[in-house]
């Protein structure tokens, strides 16, 4: 058994990733193969999320009196923790998509935008896109009215200007 000066850094470690996280989601990963593993610490990495194993006590330890507390539910068995500083809905994503094609892979529950989520609730998160899907849907719906109007304008311009055009000149 490790002292308690051994491990501080370590619970330290975990809140410093839990500090400002807009999502942290908790897996058991038994049963996936290394090469799945790797896969997913893959992935994962690629969506800016961070993804590491740590000890059930030292996450309990860290959560401790904070947002995250809820997540000492689920602190039973391996346990991985993916956390997002970015994107609320990345983690849930990431982790439902790869857990559709790995069946192994178990979402135990997540904080979402400081809101406990069990694993439907997650499930449900990942439905919602990204950041920046949002944000292009809102600009396209706001674009569209403005496009439309201009090609209305264009086509009464172009219609007035059509007579003007085949008035025969005087001399």
């Amino acid at each position: 058994m490790a002292k308690i000066e051994e491990k501080k850094p370590i619970v330290d470690e975990i809140k410093s990733v839990l500090d400002g996280s807009a999502t942290a989601v908790v897996v058991d990963h038994r049963g996936l193969t290394v090469a799945e593993d790797t896969e997913l610490r893959k992935t994962l990495r690629g969506a800016g999320i961070q993804y590491k194993v740590y000890k059930n006590t030292f996450i309990r330890f860290a959560i401790q009196g904070t947002v995250n507390e809820e997540l000492g539910k689920h602190l039973e068995g391996p346990t991985a923790l993916a956390v997002c500083k970015d994107e609320a809905t990345a983690a849930a994503r990431e982790l439902v998509a790869f857990a559709k094609k790995h069946p192994k892979l178990e979402i135990k529950g997540g904080i979402v935008d400081g809101s406990y989520c069990d694993a439907e609730a997650l499930k449900e998160v990942a439905n919602i896109p990204s950041k920046e899907i949002l944000l292009g849907r809102l600009l396209g719906s706001m674009q569209s009215p403005i496009a439309n109007f201009a090609r209305v304008i264009k086509q009464i311009a172009e219609k007035d200007a059509e007579p003007a055009a085949e008035a025969p000149a005087e001399a």
